[in-house]
């Protein structure tokens, strides 16, 4: 060593070794603190020796000196992580030997007593020249680097869990041992690099420790005996174990490049930069694989806690997905990612109950195709669902059934892509809806934890989905009120209409020959009618009928629609499909008026979709104990989200002059009958509207036969 690096070494290590000699004697004669402060006082001494070992080896520049330092070195290194474990702890106890850790910091004590065992090892290797592959050298330079590493690690974790009321007394201790293990961080990655200790760096690392000592006395006193309050996060133990498994993956990538250049001979370099660009792709591809983030997390809360869950974090984060005002359907979707998140499975699905009442249908969907299947509401899936309040673990269910209560599943749920679990959505007695998770992307035992997370994740949810659907429930209500405000400007201006033709037939008779007043009436009923006409388009009035359904022909009503619309020009196909024999009659529940108004709505829908050329026909056939009329096209279509989110509610429509009262009205009415309305329909090929309504039992009474005979 040169003379003036070699006196440089000399006061920079004695400096330090002044410092902490110093610090240490204060810590022993006037600190009377617990296992904290006892900790904190070896690692203290442990930097004093460090810093005489490295002021003899400046001086005399001996070989024992020198290993002698570098023993010290690792004896540094043990010191500061035995009081950083200790720091973790959850308790101040006066026991704080590795073996009294809990288990969740029992791994990185391991790590901590593997690391100072192999670098002890490796600096005996290299001082007394035991032949290892690659040198004993190069071998003490990769274990001083990975204890810098690790260092960074444990100071890196206590940081995050420190509680904030203690972070404020932690933090210099962290900056200064941050900075400190840092600087050696670049040193040892320079030496393994160049295979050669940076003289310089190595000369004035003793001033660079020395300059800890302030932020570690701060902290010090701030603490008072080091009771700070460390709360260990399963989010702070993921990102430390993600730090530390990152920082051993490159160690080992960076001691594989070394031995390909090393026995690579000529193309060492090129295939050392080969190997470096495949690792760091593939350090790429791990970190963004959403499996590898599920395993990683399982792991940890396996294995470092008694818990899997952090409950405080889990429930921010679906209090938060399910505060995302984003409408009813995304509402869903945040539901389904939620519940999902949870258990790590990469789709979902959403069933909700259909505002009638009767079945559950799929409200939103998450990597899971979308589903025209219906659940009835008092079937035996819904009936489980409220009586147990289980969520159904579909692979248990198919390895022991009998825990389900014989539970027979949908023939649609056993369909649905690896189906995994049913999680419930109730709130109070009611089933707001159901979540249909798929398979986890890593192994989870659903054990009591998971069900009851997600049970209670569930009534949270349906809680949120009940809200939402009362406030639409009274958003229409709202807006029927303005529909019916509207209803009294149009009534308003009929009444005007009305006097205007009064009075124009009051002069009627003393001015019939008048051909000037023949003109005028011409003109004001033409107008009279236009006007009419205008709002008539704008209110679309369907009074509820006083008297009890009766039977009706369906076959009648569909033929007076038909005759209707020829009347306009437009052909309608009329079919007579399965259950109908040619002349037969039909007779079905209902109000003959308004059933053909529903018909007829829907074929003039139809014939609106669809261009002149095109087909609509109208399908008669009994299914099941009702009668089904089908009114089909081949026009332009609806987008599925149209049919999920809009189709049957009020003032929804796609026609520019429309005002979406129709189809609801239509909806409701069959609704009302007993009846179903089912849509399918696709983008440029056509739509099928199927209704079903129940038939007419006219068996057994004069009454009945009246009514037949009325309806015809």
């Amino acid at each position: 060593m040169e003379a003036g690096i070699a006196t440089i070494t000399a006061w920079s290590y004695g400096l330090a070794a002044f410092i902490y000699a110093a610090f240490a004697l204060y810590l022993a004669a006037g600190w009377r603190g617990g296992a904290r402060s006892r900790a904190l006082s070896v690692a203290v001494a442990l930097c004093a020796l460090w810093g005489a070992a490295g002021v003899a080896f400046a001086l005399w520049e001996n070989a024992v000196f020198l290993a002698g330092s570098l023993l010290a070195d690792v004896l540094r290194f043990g010191g500061w992580y035995f009081f950083l474990l200790t720091l973790l702890r959850p308790e101040p106890a006066e026991a704080a030997s590795p073996a009294s850790l809990p288990k969740n910091l029992r791994w990185l004590a391991g790590g901590a007593i593997a690391l100072v065992a192999g670098g002890i090892a490796a600096q005996l290797l290299s001082a007394f020249g035991v032949a290892v592959p690659g040198g004993a050298q190069r071998l003490a330079l990769l274990t001083s680097l990975a204890m810098a590493v690790f260092a960074l690690a444990l100071i890196e974790q206590l940081f995050r869990n420190v509680a904030s009321d203690s972070l404020w007394s932690i933090k210099p201790l962290c900056l200064g041992l941050g900075g400190a293990f840092l600087f050696d961080l670049y040193l040892y990655s320079d030496a393994l690099l160049f295979n050669r200790i940076d003289v310089d760096a190595f000369s004035i690392r003793g001033f660079v420790h020395a300059l800890v000592v302030p932020l570690v006395a701060v902290s010090t006193v701030r603490s008072r005996d080091w009771k700070t309050r460390i709360v260990l996060s399963q989010r702070a133990a993921l990102q430390s174990a993600t730090l530390v498994m990152v920082g051993v993956y490159l160690l080992f990538m960076a001691a594989a490049g070394y031995y390909v250049r090393y026995f690579g001979g000529d193309w060492g370099r090129a295939f050392q930069l080969a190997l470096l660009f495949a690792a760091l792709l593939i350090l790429g591809v791990l970190a963004v694989s959403g499996s590898m983030r599920a395993k990683l997390r399982v792991l940890v809360g396996k294995h470092f806690f008694s818990y899997r869950y952090d409950y405080r974090e889990e429930w921010l984060r679906f209090t938060q997905a399910l505060s995302a005002q984003d409408g009813f359907s995304e509402m869903g979707a945040h539901v389904v990612r939620g519940l999902a998140d949870m258990v790590e499975s990469p789709a979902g699905a959403l069933w909700l109950k259909d505002p009638s009442g009767r079945f559950f249908a799929q409200a939103a969907c998450w990597n899971l195709p979308l589903s025209s299947a219906t659940e009835d509401a008092g079937g035996e899936l819904c009936r489980f669902l409220i009586e147990s309040g289980w969520v159904i673990n579909l692979e248990e269910y198919r390895s022991l059934p009998r825990r389900y209560d014989r539970l027979d599943l949908p023939r649609w749920l056993v369909e649905v892509p690896n189906a995994w679990l049913v999680v419930p959505l109730a709130t109070g007695s009611e089933l707001i809806g159901f979540v249909v998770l798929a398979t986890a992307r890593t192994r989870i035992d659903v054990n009591w934890e998971v069900n009851d997370l997600l049970k209670t994740a569930g009534r949270q949810a349906g809680a949120f989905l009940g809200q939402m659907q009362a406030s639409d429930a009274l958003l229409e209500a709202r807006k029927f009120d303005a529909f019916n405000r509207m209803s009294a400007f149009v009534v308003h201006d009929l009444k005007n209409i009305v006097a205007q033709l009064s009075l124009m037939l009051k002069n009627a008779e003393r001015h019939r020959d008048n051909p000037e007043f023949q003109q005028d009436m011409l003109m004001t009923v033409e107008h009279s009618v236009e006007r009419m006409r205008q709002l008539m388009m704008q209110l679309r009035e369907g009074a509820t009928p006083v008297d009890s359904p009766r039977g009706i022909d369906l076959g009648d009503v569909i033929r007076r629609v038909q005759t209707a619309k020829a009347g306009q020009g437009r052909d309608v196909e009329v079919e007579v499909g399965p259950g109908v024999e040619s002349g037969e009659r039909v007779v079905a529940k209902g109000h003959e008026d308004r059933v053909e108004r529903v018909i007829g709505h829907v074929v003039q829908n139809a014939l609106d979709a669809t261009e002149r050329g095109g087909r609509v026909w109208v399908r008669l056939e009994r299914q099941e104990g009702h009668a089904r009329v089908e009114v089909g096209d081949t026009g332009c279509g609806m987008t599925t989200e149209f049919l999920r989110e809009r189709l049957f509610k009020p003032f929804q429509t796609t026609k520019p002059a429309g005002m979406g009262i129709g189809a609801y009205e239509s909806f409701q009415y069959v609704h009302e009958l007993g009846g179903k309305v089912s849509v399918d329909s696709a983008l440029d090929v056509g739509t099928r509207v199927s209704l079903l309504l129940p038939l007419f039992d006219a068996g057994g009474g004069m009454d009945s036969s009246m009514q037949l005979k009325e309806s015809e």
